[in-house]
């Protein structure tokens, strides 16, 4: 899927014909489906995140000899301003989601783990956009493919250092919910697999304060500082908290 903003001009016209642009944080297009310009779809296969470009589609590339009446009249050569703001790969992800389940029980856990590593990417885009539901519901659905049974102690390993990033993903996301008792029981789930992670840490202080229980904050606050003692927001918090 692109995040991408765009503008579309008429030879000889300074006023786009479409545009995205006034909005913040487009939604994520996919070629394709939602992309469906040759020229365009031609193009961004060609850029990296971060990226902006000029191009320029002759009829072929773009609405061809019909046009598009009203706004494209036939033969029209079309001029795009392109940035992409950002890019995920959900191939592998489509085609997992894809199977049956028991096909998915069957699936490379590579593949697996890269499919929620793609789901967490999601849902991390959808954070950034301030849209809390949307990548909380992300989260959980990288959270539930990890979900399988290990084969042996060196996959469980990989399978919870997934599972830690999503589970401190979604400590944070329920914090943003003003969801506190939530945020602290998926910061006590990320402790259990790694006892000594100062963010987890940090995560369940923060909900214990929303909640008001100051001492229970402040012993895993204290941790947290043991932990990292020059972070910052740990000691910022343990202040406010004094």
């Amino acid at each position: 899927g692109y995040a991408v903003k765009y503008s579309g001009y008429l030879e000889h016209s300074d006023e786009p014909f479409c545009t995205n642009c006034y909005r913040r944080f487009p939604r994520l297009m996919k070629l394709g489906k939602d992309i469906t310009l040759r020229g365009l779809e031609i193009g961004l296969l060609t850029m990296k995140r971060g990226e902006v470009a000029r191009f320029v589609f002759t009829p072929d590339y773009a609405y061809g000899q019909q046009g598009c009446p009203p706004l494209i009249p036939p033969n029209a050569t079309v001029t795009f301003n392109v940035e992409v703001l950002d890019f995920l790969d959900s191939d592998e992800s489509d085609t997992f989601f894809e199977l049956t389940a028991e096909q998915q029980a069957t699936f490379p856990l590579q593949k697996v783990l890269k499919v929620a590593n793609t789901e967490r990417e999601f849902g991390n885009y959808l954070y950034r956009k301030q849209s809390f539901e949307g990548a909380k519901d992300r989260y959980k659905k990288a959270f539930r493919i990890l979900g399988r049974h290990p084969s042996s102690e060196a996959e469980q390993c990989q399978i919870d250092a997934s599972k830690l990033l999503v589970l401190l993903n979604l400590s944070l996301t329920y914090l943003k919910l003003e969801r506190p008792a939530q945020a602290l029981a998926y910061g006590e789930r990320a402790l259990k697999i790694d006892q000594r992670n100062a963010k987890a840490l940090f995560r369940c202080g923060q909900a214990c304060v929303c909640m008001t229980e100051y001492e229970k904050a402040r012993d895993f606050l204290v941790r947290a500082q043991h932990i990292q003692p020059l972070n910052h927001d740990i000691n910022n918090e343990l202040k406010k908290l004094a």
